[in-house]
């Protein structure tokens, strides 16, 4: 469970030394998904910059220069690939044709060592399955609708992708894992975040929440454009299913299997003190991956939706189904 966050501004009214403090606000509050490493992108003077450390966020100074359009950030909770070798940490520099790029991924990929074995991508020194999507994207040496659905419905995993390009356009690939991206028409200005929880603490921090703004739909299988002029354009791709535990990818869908979301909470649970059972049983009782996500960031709200499951089945049900302690 990384983080993906930023913004993009169209009008250039807000004052850069605000850009800055928002920059910060997102990587700081984006912490409680990923301190293994964070880092973000920016277009300067043509060029993709990209700054990254295997550090986690307020431990490092993120300050666009003057004049950025746009800033492409992510925070890591390390999967595959050692976050001690910089080289594996996001966003990840990359070239389609004549366009440079940024990328960067929430999730997990299954198929990364597949890819290669099948020479659908080149081997590479870096180790994060995430590259390997970066790499698909390079393979049609271009940047644009048609390679990113390719990139899409040829990796698997569960993912949310954001890709940054020399010309300040920002691409949001939305999978399975979550993206909240507001709309500030009066300051002309997007900010996006993997979670709302992450949006409120920055926007909070600094103020912007005391302006209008208006939430940007972004579906599974969405692919999202957000041009330098501000215009969105959108197009498509297919998701995939995957078939609960141990099983493999098809287009059924059938409620009796996991989706990928629900596969990496329970994998990860573990990591925050939570028994996958918990998190099982809040599925089963219609908790959306999203509001579990951010019950494990708050034991106190995990708690009481937990004692909440228990008054509906009763304890002696939840008990001999799960035999769980209350």
């Amino acid at each position: 469970m990384c983080s993906l966050f930023g913004w993009l501004d169209y009008k250039e009214i807000v004052p850069n030394r605000l850009k800055r403090k928002l920059t910060q606000a997102l990587a700081n509050a984006a912490e409680e998904r990923g301190t293994d490493a964070s880092g973000i992108s920016y277009i300067n003077e043509g060029k993709v910059i990209i700054y990254k450390r295997p550090k986690p966020s307020h431990k490092l100074h993120f300050s666009p220069p003057e004049g950025t359009r746009a800033v492409m950030g992510h925070t890591r909770m390390t999967t595959q690939g050692d976050s001690r070798h910089n080289y594996n940490n996001h966003p990840f520099a990359g070239f389609a044709g004549d366009t440079s790029f940024a990328f960067a991924h929430n999730g997990v990929l299954w198929n990364d060592k597949e890819l290669r074995k099948d020479k659908l991508i080149p081997d590479t020194h870096i180790e994060t399955d995430s590259y390997a999507a970066c790499q698909l994207i390079e393979q049609q040496d271009k940047l644009d609708f048609d390679s990113l659905k390719y990139m899409a419905e040829t990796v698997e995993g569960n993912f949310t992708f954001t890709v940054l390009d020399d010309s300040n356009s920002l691409y949001i690939i939305k999978g399975s894992n979550p993206m909240c991206l507001l709309h500030f028409p009066v300051l002309g200005l997007y900010v996006y975040a993997s979670t709302e929880s992450i949006m409120k603490k920055a926007l909070q921090i600094i103020g912007l929440n005391k302006f209008a703004m208006e939430r940007i739909a972004t579906d599974e299988g969405d692919i999202l454009c957000i041009e330098s002029s501000g215009n969105i354009t959108r197009s498509e791709f297919e998701p995939k299913i995957y078939r609960s535990k141990y099983g493999s990818w098809y287009d059924y869908d059938d409620s009796s299997y996991y989706n990928m979301h629900e596969e990496i909470l329970l994998a990860y649970c573990g990591c925050y003190g939570v028994d996958s059972e918990d998190v099982e049983l809040l599925l089963e009782y219609g908790y959306t991956c999203d509001e579990i996500e951010e019950m494990l960031m708050d034991t106190n709200m995990l708690h009481e939706a937990l004692r909440d499951v228990k008054y509906m089945c009763g304890e002696s049900l939840y008990e001999s189904c799960y035999g769980g302690a209350w």
